[in-house]
């Protein structure tokens, strides 16, 4: 494993590990040891991998399991915002990876990478307070040669996809992109130049989704996200509702109106 030298040279490091727990839970124990990163916390396997909610992932060698400790990387209520941006990092590491994949990838609020409708790599960003300032983990799975065959929403690999993509250069990949829309982002003052990136890469539209909440489900149009990165979703009364967190599903009997298969974003586009 190692990263872009442009990266290291930023001052960017690397811990490999054959087996870890989680890569997300290494970082913020790094944290309160007194790691200010930017540190790339990587493992060719995972024992104890998790997902929003605390779902398990699924994390046997084969795959990029990898979390991005940073620092004080912009104010607590800015913070979630990273959620978009590595997104975007994660879409064009695959794009450059994979490029006979790179026209059916897309972004699915708020926080998955897919490739035909399918997931392909998820994020999960968890944060704390470490000697008065916020440490984020921004852990990142991709599925290279395997993934969960049940699981809410259909998943699927990079093998099966028709692309053999090894962690490593995945990872190389990644290192790079993940510092160019760090840059783009700036703490949070190039967020509106990010969330337009991602609404160009996301699935989905000015369609019809059904959102998924704890003990309910919302239907409406996906109006796109707000100057936060909330989901708007617009009711058929003609309501509109902002959405903080959920998983989204698109309504299949009205799929025409929903566009699943993305055009390769640009890089800097939205600069």
């Amino acid at each position: 494993m190692r990263l872009d030298p442009t990266v290291v040279a930023a001052g960017f490091r690397l811990a490999a590990h054959d087996v870890l727990g989680s890569t997300n839970t290494e970082a913020l124990e790094r944290a309160r040891g007194g790691d200010k990163g930017p540190l790339w916390i990587v493992a060719r396997e995972q024992t104890a991998g998790r997902g929003r909610r605390g779902r398990e992932w699924v994390s046997a060698p084969g795959n990029l399991y990898a979390t991005l400790l940073l620092f004080d990387p912009a104010p607590p209520e800015t913070a979630p915002q990273l959620a978009f941006v590595a997104g975007l990092a994660v879409y064009d590491a695959i794009a450059e990876r994979a490029r006979d994949l790179a026209a059916g990838l897309a972004l699915k609020w708020p926080n998955d990478v897919l490739y035909a409708n399918r997931k392909l790599a998820g994020i999960l960003i968890e944060s704390e307070m470490s000697g008065g300032k916020l440490a984020v983990a921004v852990g990142i799975g991709v599925n290279c040669v395997r993934h969960p065959a049940q699981t809410s929403f259909p998943a699927t690999n990079l093998d099966e996809a028709g692309q053999k993509v090894a962690p490593e250069s995945l990872l190389y990949a990644l290192s790079r992109s993940m510092m160019r829309c760090l840059d783009q982002w700036n703490r949070g003052a190039g967020f509106r130049a990010i969330r337009a990136d991602w609404l160009g890469c996301a699935q989905g539209v000015g369609g019809e989704i059904t959102v998924r909440l704890a003990g309910r489900d919302l239907a409406g149009r996906f109006e796109g996200l707000d100057e936060a990165g909330r989901l708007v979703l617009r009711h058929a009364d003609g309501r509109l509702q902002t959405i903080t967190a959920g998983e989204i599903f698109p309504v299949a009997e009205r799929k025409q109106v929903v566009s699943f298969l993305q055009m390769p974003r640009q890089k800097g586009q939205g600069d």
